[in-house]
């Protein structure tokens, strides 16, 4: 059955996976369901070598000819506007030719949209999209901006996009006063300091601390885009519980009155 649901609305995040038949549209931002088309090809014959283009001039000369069919403009018209959009499109052909298999080549259709997105291998190509997950915006500006690029490449290369994330882990153990030289230990000396002990073993997962070959910053041929959308969703966490959390806390203890500010501590330092 096909759903579509607005993910505006919704908390969970999907980002589109070539084994999935549902995720957030990377065209209209809807979670829905995809339908997945395989792709045949045919060679050009030798009266038309090179792709055909559909082009304002050429419509105007097909809807203008006196021989075209009056029934049949409508139709013609609409298929140039469609073509003119420069997005992919799925037509019915009638034809006995051969067709080559396509492979590593594929079409997912949109439920709720309709639009077409296109596949090489697993990564999405087209249209470009970011990951849907922000950075934390308690997050240390020198992060974020690692963060952001790697929001920026994480389809076209999950494992660049997983060596920025490692470096963020990085960088924000060191952020919160650690060495930054031992993603273990530094998540370690983290979760005897208040952060969540499942964190450390999220991070094991996508094997941030599994594989000491691996440094931050470095490739690991392993990494895929699942890999790089946790290590996402692992630095917010973090930042959450570590930086943001606190900072709210202090924000609402700020706004006590100064008496009663005094009178807790007074209360604290006689403990």
């Amino acid at each position: 059955m096909a759903f579509a649901f607005d993910r505006k609305q919704s908390m969970q995040t999907n980002p589109p996976r070539i084994d999935a038949t549902a995720f957030d549209c990377p065209h209209c931002g809807a979670y829905t369901t995809q339908y997945w088309h395989d792709l045949y090809a045919r060679s050009k014959d030798t009266d038309s070598p090179t792709p055909w283009i559909a082009t304002e001039k050429r419509k105007l000369e097909i809807l203008r000819d006196p021989d075209f069919p009056d029934d049949e403009k409508e139709g013609m018209e609409a298929y140039f506007d469609r073509m003119l959009t420069g997005l992919v499109q799925l037509d019915n052909i009638e034809s006995k030719t051969a067709y080559l298999g396509v492979e590593n080549l594929n079409l997912s259709k949109c439920f709720n949209c309709r639009k077409i997105s296109v596949w090489v291998f697993d990564r999405l190509v087209f249209p470009k999209t970011e990951t849907s997950i922000s950075p934390n915006q308690d997050l240390p500006e020198e992060i974020i901006r690692d963060f952001e690029e790697a929001r920026r490449i994480v389809n076209e290369s999950p494992r660049g996009a997983a060596a920025l994330l490692r470096l963020c882990v990085q960088k924000l153990c060191k952020h919160l006063g650690e060495s930054g030289k031992n993603i273990d230990k530094d998540i370690g000396s983290l979760v005897s300091k208040g952060l969540n002990p499942l964190v450390q073993k999220a991070l094991d997962v996508v094997r941030v601390i599994g594989n000491e070959s691996v440094h931050p910053g470095e490739l690991d041929l392993r990494d895929d885009k699942q890999t790089a959308i946790q290590l996402f969703g692992l630095i917010n966490s973090i930042c959450d519980q570590m930086i943001s959390h606190p900072k709210s806390v202090q924000a609402l203890y700020d706004m006590l009155p100064e008496g009663k500010r005094e009178g807790i501590e007074t209360r604290d330092k006689t403990k």
